[in-house]
């Protein structure tokens, strides 16, 4: 009975590990945005200053058009082996005058954001296509002594 027992503990030991290593890993990336500050920021008073002394610096800035300081946050979560799944998003997008006094306040949401589908084509090259014998083999007698250099 014993031996039983013990097997049955480490059976029980096995399936504990096997099912924490499943338990899913939250993470969270970017500027964790203060809300309390950015709702104290009122446009035609609040300049670059103050922002950059209550967030600290912006995760990206905008470069065309007016300056604009973007806050991004990501929560993601996977589990395993699995690519991470976004779970939340905030984005606080800062927009400045020319005289570096806030124009705008703007909040984007998961609901804000678009799913862009990447192109798999690939752009072709011209040249010569080596097979692997040609790569391996291509240099040899190709170096003669007659040939000026100076190494030995």
């Amino acid at each position: 009975m014993p031996a039983r027992l013990g097997h049955t503990v480490v059976l029980a030991l096995a399936v504990v590990v096997a099912a924490s290593a499943c338990a899913p890993t939250v993470r969270t990336r970017g500027h964790v945005i203060d809300e309390a500050a950015v709702s104290g920021f009122e446009a035609g008073t609040t300049t670059r200053d103050d922002v950059l002394a209550s967030l600290g610096s912006p995760s990206s800035v905008n470069t065309f058009g007016d300056e604009t300081w973007y806050y991004i946050q990501a929560v993601t979560e996977s589990t395993a082996f699995f690519d991470p799944e976004l779970k939340e998003q905030k984005v606080v997008a800062i927009v400045f005058d020319g005289s570096g006094v806030v124009s705008a306040v703007n909040h984007y949401g998961m609901d804000d954001r678009w799913d862009l589908t990447l192109v798999e084509r690939e752009t072709p090259t011209h040249g010569k296509r080596l097979g692997l014998l040609q790569q391996l083999l291509g240099n040899v007698g190709r170096f003669t002594k007659e040939a000026g250099g100076t190494g030995q």
